[in-house]
């Protein structure tokens, strides 16, 4: 193997250690090859069929809702998210370090208990029309369709744009702003030729992470009973209808990948500006109550909403119910469960590519790098859905089994740890591991003993962040657990459909805790601070 001195710089495809390769190379190959057969399925359904089932009005009708939805609320994203990171960053916004923390945390909500508490409230029938029925108001602005996913989506997504768009304006350099002042700029064109350029960058990765959300959002399309990808490739795996499910999926795929695309061009090659000085606030003036009213309302409707209607059940009670809707603390535990296997499978599993990639950059190690990042940019129902066909037709001994289930987990989430264990490689110096070689140890011992205690932060960060969202993933659940398996949100989800809205509040709040505890990882992890 050659040094990690040697290689620390970047080597060629010929300095690659030979095992650690083949094990990067097959992770790699482990998360494409189920996507693969799911081309490969599309190709049996012929290509006339193909084209039939594709320009079919229905079809058609799907792709346009998706592209609507992805577009509004990635716009509306953008509208609440910017304004909030510039006031909690660069105005006197009265409780800025308050405001910052509470405008975040719509993120740790899944939006499908956002979206299952919009209902409860606004729907026919709802907690707000109720209160409002004696002052003669017999009936709320519709709330299913698109109208309330877009409003549910935005309000669970906007802190993407937020978090992103407030670190790049805290590492801007204010007198860059003074300068253009004094160059008889008003505050607007100054933000305009100044601030825009160098926050682009950020807002678009925020945007992105916004976008790509919403594509691959199951739940809340489902429960709004709007028509995007995600609701109709599941009816139609359900009722039998492979050939279209297969189809859609694509097309899912193909959109997501153009909005990476999209993405890519629209940040171009702009930096944001790093180590520059922080001049004092700007002054609100007559602006300081509409815009504290402004993040007041956000965070009201946002977290007040669902966390009242969840109160409001948990205080009535719950209904009760037959045996199989009754709440069992195996659910927790049967969460708890995979997604622990989960995190512990994924963070082995990242440990080579990630190693590779920032120990022995090549093109190799990158390509393998990024194959593992596939299942990530999928939605869970395609992969839910590609896992399905594979396993019954050539991996049927795991079919219906917790290890196919945990299987697809790690193909989703295994990014996260990779991103976590990479950026925690690059942060050890070479020369340490280097030196316990000189000592008398083996590669293998070097890595035990000097760099694996080294990156424990980054390896147990990156472990927490698969665990917490294996605990929430619904779709790729649904599709994939063992017969009488349950979990918290797939007990979520049945008392959804059958209806007893009251029988989710248990796992909702055992959720939302787990949910904070990732907004916890977060600010560990990354520095994430709210001066």
């Amino acid at each position: 193997m050659a040094t990690e001195q040697q290689t620390g710089t970047g080597g060629g495809d010929d300095e690659q250690p030979l095992g650690l390769t083949l094990a990067s190379g097959a992770v790699a190959a482990a998360v494409v090859v189920p996507l693969l057969w799911l081309v490969r399925t599309a190709l049996d359904v012929g290509f006339a069929e193909a084209v039939a089932l594709v320009t079919r009005p229905a079809t058609v009708e799907v792709f346009l809702n998706s592209a609507v939805l992805v577009t509004l609320v990635t716009a509306a994203c953008i509208g609440l998210g910017v304004p909030l990171a510039y006031l909690t960053v660069r105005t006197d916004l009265p409780f800025r370090r308050f405001w910052t923390v509470v405008v975040s945390l719509p993120l740790v909500i899944p939006s499908y208990i956002g979206a299952f508490a919009f209902v409860s409230a606004f729907g026919p029938q709802g907690a707000f029309q109720r209160l409002l029925a004696p002052l003669g108001i017999e009936s709320l602005p519709e709330i299913y369709g698109l109208p309330g996913a877009v409003l549910v989506l935005t309000l669970y997504t906007y802190p993407y744009v937020f978090i992103t768009t407030r670190a790049a304006l805290k590492s801007m350099d204010t007198t860059l702003i003074d300068a253009a002042r004094t160059l008889n700029h008003s505050r607007w064109e100054a933000f305009k030729r100044v601030t825009v350029p160098q926050i682009r960058p950020a807002v678009a990765a925020g945007s992105l992470l916004a976008a790509l959300y919403v594509l691959s959002d199951f739940g809340t399309p489902a429960i709004m009973r709007f028509d995007a990808f995600t609701r109709v490739i599941y009816v139609e795996f359900g009722t039998f209808g492979r050939d279209t499910a297969t189809l859609l999926s694509l097309q899912l795929v193909a959109v997501t990948l153009l909005i990476l695309t999209l993405e890519s061009k629209i940040r171009g090659d702009e930096r944001t500006t790093t180590g520059g000085r922080s001049g004092a606030p700007m002054p609100l003036g007559r602006w300081k109550y509409p815009a504290l009213g402004f993040a007041a309302l956000v965070a009201t409707v946002g977290l007040l909403v669902p966390l009242g209607i969840l109160f409001t059940w948990l205080a009535q009670g719950v209904a009760a119910t037959s045996g199989s809707l009754a709440f069992q603390p195996e659910y927790a535990l049967n969460s708890v469960l995979v997604a622990a296997a989960t995190a512990g499978a994924a963070t082995l599993a990242g440990l080579p590519v990630a190693y590779l990639a920032a120990r022995h950059p090549s093109r190799l190690s990158s390509v393998f790098e990024r194959a593992t990042y596939v299942g990530y940019a999928v939605p869970g129902v395609v992969l839910g859905l590609a896992l399905v066909f594979f396993g019954s037709s050539y991996a049927t001994p795991i079919y219906q089994t917790l290890y196919l289930l945990v299987f697809a987990y790690i193909i989703r989430f295994l990014p996260q740890a990779i991103g976590s264990l990479r950026a925690s490689f690059l942060r050890v110096d070479p020369a340490l591991p280097e030196a316990a070689r000189t000592l008398g140890e083996t590669p293998s011992g070097a890595f035990r003993h000097v760099t694996l205690p080294l990156v424990a932060p980054g390896l147990f960060g990156g472990a927490a962040l698969v665990f917490l969202t294996t605990m929430k993933e619904l779709p790729a659940t649904l599709l994939l657990r063992p017969s009488g398996f349950s979990t918290l949100v797939t007990h979520i989800w049945t008392a959804y459909e059958q209806g007893y809205f009251g029988q989710a509040v248990v796992p909702a709040f055992i959720l939302l805790f787990v949910s904070g505890l990732s907004m916890l990882v977060i600010i560990t992890q990354e520095g994430y601070d709210v001066k």
